[in-house]
């Protein structure tokens, strides 16, 4: 019985300690400082050695302007066999509260001085400084534990510390120290660094980034060297620097992977650096001995020729792909080279029949259930084109049983729903993107509840769904790359609808057609309209980021980008473009970002 009742108050005991834990730390943060110094006062008299009690008590006098308590009590910490040294930075932080900065200097000159004894102790040190923006005590803390037992490193710290106070000099030095000698990842490292550049050359700070490196690799050869620069001439969007950079890493590691070159490539072309973008693909080609990566590269070029393409050079790219199936044949390794002949053969030449019959053909080899599915997607789409909607859903309707957790089988199940969109089939649609809407691809789920509204919204008041028919006829003309009579059918909803809630939907999609024929001024008229209008509306915040990116990079009008982003960032703050509407606003406006 003793025994039991021993127990009880134990289990009491802990639970009310718990509970004064929990109240101290809630007080504080609420700011109800008197409040939690009681139970910080508890908890210290119970738990002498807990330096979180002893430092939570400190923090409520400071709040509370009990100086003189706090200084009591810390005296008395310091006093202590066992005192910890972050508490001199404590009891000197306390006399700097009080405007006292003789008094403040000598106890943290004794917080360093402990160091001494015991050199790790230099990181609790140092960051107690860092805490109060103490920054040249902490450096001293930190250089003078590092000194006393070179295998410590606090280089990661230190670099914060100098960009901090803007020695930049200082700061590349100490972060490129910690690369080159393996001490801490590369990503994080150049996360920090890309903190203090843009994507301006002559910015002061790319510039001294830039003159460390070189300096560096003239010292030291390393490879390394090579690496960082080509990362900040892409940072810079100068892809041609960095290409020549990516071919100096290629020849000084023997020719140990050429996928650098190839990731050089695609974001080359992504920028529209379409000089250096081949390049860097024909010297893949020129150096590779992977008949693979050869391939690759070749289909790179063709996309890159595909733009603007007139009829004969479409006729030189139809013989390309004809050599190319010729030397690389129905390979299950090279299904990527079937499937871009497939999609130009239909989506360029307007012919899938014969598409249709090279993929089919494809999927006679022995392929494994993601090769598959990348046949049969690529064949569903085909299908679509084609107008044969019932076998296209029985492929797409596969490839969803055979992967349905898998982002393929997602994208399946949404090609379902906008083939039975496309089909008229706007129950069964609408019970699809049900599902979709909370995909694990963000970019589904927003296109999934895109069409969803579309569809709903435009059932309710015409029950006939004869607007929503139109607009399904021209998406589908969209798809098939009939660019104009897409833009027709949409103006005749325009026209004959006004006033409906399908019209915002038929600005919002005549105006991306109208990007895509470079007509700027019909679209920027249609997202306009958008802005006037639907305010309200859930493509509001479409309209604004689409008007935004074409006043930046089309009209050049930095104020009037900076303007329609900002609208998103105080109006539309859940909407999908507002991370991206917050980062392009920062870089216009001149912000450092990372």
């Amino acid at each position: 019985m003793r025994l039991q009742l021993f127990l009880f108050y134990l289990l009491l005991a802990q639970l009310t300690f718990g509970q004064d834990d929990f109240l101290a730390k809630q007080y504080f943060n609420d700011g109800e400082f008197e409040k939690a110094v009681v139970f910080y006062e508890k908890l210290v008299e119970k738990s002498p050695r807990r330096t979180d009690y002893a430092e939570g008590l400190v923090a409520c006098y400071q709040q509370l302007e009990r100086y003189a308590d706090a200084e009591g009590f810390l005296t008395k910490k310091i006093g202590e066999s066992y005192a910890f040294p972050t508490f001199f930075v404590e009891l000197g932080y306390n006399f700097l509260l009080q405007d006292m900065p003789e008094k403040a200097k000598g106890y943290f000159a004794q917080a360093v001085q402990k160091i001494e004894e015991n050199p790790n102790l230099g990181y609790a040190v140092g960051y107690r400084f860092q805490k109060y923006a103490l920054l040249d005590d902490a450096i001293a803390a930190y250089t003078k534990a590092m000194d006393l037992k070179p295998e410590l490193n606090y280089d990661f710290q230190l670099a914060r510390i100098y960009g901090e106070k803007g020695d930049i000099d200082k700061m590349y030095a100490s972060y490129l120290k910690l690369i080159y000698e393996g001490k801490s990842s590369r990503s994080n490292v150049l996360r920090n660094i890309d903190d203090f550049i843009t994507e301006e050359p002559d910015n002061e700070n790319n510039k001294k980034l830039r003159k460390v490196l070189l300096q560096n690799a003239q010292k030291n050869p390393d490879v390394l060297w090579n690496e960082l620069l080509s990362w900040l001439f892409v940072r810079q969007n100068q892809f041609n620097s960095a290409l020549a950079q990516e071919k100096a890493i290629y020849k000084r590691t023997d020719g140990a992977s050429l996928q650098r070159l190839n990731n050089l490539g695609d974001i080359a072309q992504e920028n529209n650096d379409i000089k250096t973008a081949k390049a860097a693909f024909e010297y893949i080609i020129s150096n590779s001995s992977d008949s693979i990566k050869i391939l690759n590269a070749e289909l790179s070029l063709i996309d890159i020729d595909l733009k603007n393409a007139d009829t004969k050079k479409l006729n030189n790219i139809e013989k390309k792909f004809e050599a190319l199936l010729e030397a690389y044949g129905y390979q299950n390794n090279t299904l990527q080279l079937q499937i871009a002949y497939a999609n130009f053969l239909t989506f360029k030449r307007e012919r899938p029949q014969p598409a249709v019959a090279m993929l089919k053909k494809s999927l006679k080899e022995r392929l494994g259930k993601f090769g598959k599915a990348h046949i049969k997607l690529a064949l569903g789409d085909i299908l679509v084109f084609d107008k044969k909607f019932n076998e296209a859903l029985i492929y797409f309707s596969q490839i969803q049983k055979s992967l349905k957790n898998d982002v393929l089988g997602q994208d399946a199940r949404f090609k379902v729903a906008q083939t039975s969109f496309y089909k008229g089939d706007f129950d069964w649609a609408l019970t699809q993107l049900k599902v979709l809407r909370g995909s694990t691809s963000q970019l589904i789920a927003n296109d999934a509840m895109q069409l969803s509204l579309l569809i709903s919204d435009n059932s309710l008041e015409d029950s006939t769904q004869t607007a929503l028919k139109k607009y399904a006829q021209a998406d589908l003309l969209a798809y098939q790359k009939k660019t104009a009579a897409a833009i027709t059918e949409l103006e005749d909803i325009l026209q004959n609808h006004k006033g409906e809630k399908i019209e915002d939907e038929a600005l919002l999609k005549q105006g991306e057609l109208y990007e895509e024929t470079k007509n700027y001024d019909g679209a920027k008229f249609n997202y306009r309209k958008i802005v006037e209008f639907y305010a309200t509306g859930i493509l509001a915040d479409d309209a604004y980021f689409k008007l935004a990116q074409l006043y930046e990079t089309v009209y050049k009008d930095t104020e009037k980008a900076k303007e329609h982003y900002e609208k998103i960032i105080y109006n539309y703050q859940d909407s999908y473009y507002f991370p991206q509407a917050r980062k392009n606003f920062r870089k216009l406006r001149g912000d450092f970002i990372n």
